[in-house]
């Protein structure tokens, strides 16, 4: 892998969530291994060379096991994109759940992330949720010690605003390359946003107004996790309105000659920002079937883009 290697060029993610056996303490397997390399290799056929993983993932067992892949298939380092995530701590005994994005716990983080994927360098790092006690000027000087050093090639964020971004990045002397937010046919609320503005209906949508603005204006990549919807669209569902989307996404897939999942892919690679979808199956025919959403341009009209959109929401647009 060359140093300009740069995540913004992949089409699809795929995200490691799902690797390296049970989200508890005990020790990874074997077997778990042999699924997390069935799971690359199904994901390299299918075109997908960025692998999106967090330190928290399975308590660090996911990154170690991608690690244990990397070091039993000689040169696949250098074809991948690495991607990892610091900055969620998990529960531990009485201590709860937290974000930690003070400098020396970056630091130590990606330390021991670098020794769980056995590799020198990590090519994108990611912040992993926002910390309300971090300070923007200690995070800055963590991240600038990190990419000196060449531990840490290039930076984002994941699941923050812009407003939260721009504050960081007038910290940096280094853009920030990504946001990584829940997005999908099903977690609308970044597009309808947009089209909400002077509704009543604007008070009951959460997402910040202009963070795909802001990510888009300013160069970063779009990294939409949970975009298969878990299936909802793809296996069972339990609304008309989801009913409906499936049988749509069906019919779209079959005029298309290719797979309801792509269909779902393909409506987020369509809107402008250029969103890169995160598939985080562990299912190796799965991951095959997203190989067109990786490989080529989304075969969406403007008018199918819509009829997607409106039939998910169950209801007409404002």
């Amino acid at each position: 892998m060359t140093a300009d290697t740069d995540v913004r060029d992949s089409r699809v993610l795929y995200g490691c969530m799902g690797l390296g056996g049970g989200w508890d303490a005990d020790a990874y397997t074997a077997r778990d291994i042999d699924d997390a390399e069935a799971a690359v290799q199904a994901a390299l056929a299918a075109g997908i060379t960025a692998f999106d993983q967090a330190d928290i993932y399975r308590h660090g067992k996911s990154e170690a096991v991608f690690g244990e892949v990397l070091a039993r298939t000689p040169g696949l380092r250098e074809r991948v994109v690495l991607q990892t995530k610091c900055g969620i701590r998990l529960p531990h005994g009485d201590q709860p759940g937290l974000y930690d994005l003070r400098g020396p716990s970056i630091l130590q983080r990606v330390e021991e992330s670098l020794t769980r994927l056995r590799t020198d360098v990590i090519d994108v790092l990611l912040l992993h949720r926002p910390d309300p006690l971090a300070d923007p000027a200690e995070i800055a000087t963590a991240l600038g010690s990190l990419r000196r050093q060449g531990l840490v090639r290039q930076v984002g964020v994941s699941n923050m605003s812009g407003a939260q971004i721009a504050r960081l990045q007038a910290h940096l002397d280094f853009p920030l390359i990504a946001n990584q937010l829940e997005m999908s046919l099903h977690r609308r609320d970044w597009v309808e946003a947009g089209v909400l503005v002077n509704t009543t209906d604007a008070t009951g949508n959460g997402f910040p107004l202009g963070t795909v603005e802001y990510c888009t204006a300013n160069g970063m990549q779009l990294q939409a996790w949970g975009s298969l919807a878990k299936g909802r669209f793809t296996g069972g569902q339990e609304t008309a309105a989801e009913q409906a989307t499936a049988r749509l996404v069906a019919d779209l897939a079959e005029r298309r000659q290719t797979t309801p999942e792509t269909i779902l892919l393909w409506w987020l690679q369509r809107h402008p920002a250029r969103v890169a979808p995160v598939i985080g199956t562990t299912r190796p025919e799965r991951i095959r079937a997203c190989a067109d959403a990786a490989r080529r341009e989304p075969q969406l009209t403007h008018e199918e883009w819509y009829l997607l959109w409106v039939t998910a929401r169950g209801a007409a647009l404002p």
